[in-house]
């Protein structure tokens, strides 16, 4: 992909951004679920790639499913700047009916396909429709529309692929911008600080059900080797790169492993080792993130490390050999997936 299509599609993210309309935070969201799908189905190459319309609407109740319910023991957060945002209606109303808390079991709820195509309607009708709407102007740079699904235009899904983190983060940054500065929120926010965490992470008890089901498995620090006394539940590729949890990508490690590993991508041995882990235990890890409300997609997660990687190798990066030590991330990491 020529350097001058990326700066560009740079510039035109930057434009969408400071001139597109954002009475609602469905714009974010959609930016987030299209750069999220794009690494997890995309190819490195400048081919369209289609998305349905519901797959869009599931990301939407993945990405909105926390958010809908009370904020630190109070009220559900307003995210449209004038009655609550319907995706968050929708999402909140379905979870006092079925009592559901966890999106995982939600999925095999009486209702949820209800919900599925509301929300698919939704997103439909508002953010894939506007988005595109530059200054007034309509600008069609991301993508085409469909009767069932919107297809990205050629080039789009690489940069996607090539930018995945600032495109992330600026969403993200936007998204608690625009929630702390609706002044219905003024009252519930407070001065907590805690906003970003809430909207976005993965919760302490979810965490420590993923540590617990991660024990079951194996007790010792999946880096190093020894038995594990206090552990982190680590993020193999780092939440830093890509920042959604997935739980095929959660490893057990010492405290000080996970320190020193940090945001940086994990050495050859650990790479192989790490891929033998995912698919030897495929099941208990799709159970653990069942029961830790966690989604578990073993080939997204397959196709979100080996992005991560050739990235890497593009970008000259370096892995992750044990505490002060790295190798160079080179093409022999790919024959991996070979």
């Amino acid at each position: 992909m020529k350097p001058e299509f990326q700066l560009a599609f740079l510039n035109k993210i930057q434009r969408l951004f400071a001139e597109g309309d954002f009475t609602a935070s469905y714009k974010y969201a959609l930016l987030i679920a299209i750069a999220d799908i794009a690494v997890e189905s995309g190819r490195d190459d400048d081919q369209p790639l289609a998305i349905p319309h519901r797959r869009l609407g599931q990301k939407f109740i993945e990405l909105y499913w926390q958010q809908s319910a009370p904020f630190r023991d109070g009220g559900v957060l307003i995210q449209n700047n004038g009655v609550q945002a319907a995706v968050i209606s929708n999402i909140a109303q379905f979870r006092s009916q079925t009592q559901a808390s966890m999106v995982n079991a939600a999925r095999s709820a009486i209702g949820f396909k209800s919900l599925l195509t509301k929300v698919t309607r939704i997103v439909v009708d508002k953010p894939v429709f506007h988005i595109q709407n530059l200054g007034g102007i309509r600008d069609q740079f991301l993508f085409e529309s469909g009767a069932d699904s919107i297809t990205l235009l050629p080039g789009v899904a690489y940069c996607l692929r090539r930018f995945q983190p600032l495109v992330q983060q600026l969403s993200r940054s936007h998204w608690v911008d625009h929630i702390k500065r609706n002044k219905q929120n003024t009252a519930l926010l407070g001065q907590d600080n805690d906003l970003e965490a809430f909207l976005f992470e993965t919760s302490r008890q979810s965490l420590f059900i993923v540590q617990t089901g991660l024990r079951k498995i194996s007790s010792k620090c999946f880096y190093c080797g020894s038995t594990v006394n206090q552990a982190d539940v680590d993020h193999f590729i780092p939440h830093s790169l890509y920042p959604r949890d997935l739980a095929h990508n959660f490893v057990l490690a010492h405290p000080s492993c996970n320190r020193s590993k940090s945001d940086t991508l994990a050495a050859k041995a650990h790479l192989h080792r790490w891929l033998e882990f995912v698919q030897s235990n495929a099941d208990d890890l799709s159970q653990i993130g069942y029961d830790a409300g966690i989604m578990a997609d073993e080939r997204s997660m397959d196709s979100v490390a080996r992005w991560g990687y050739v990235n890497a190798v593009a970008g000259g990066g370096q892995g992750w050999v044990k505490p002060n030590q790295y190798e160079a991330i080179d093409d022999s990491y790919l024959k991996a997936w070979a």
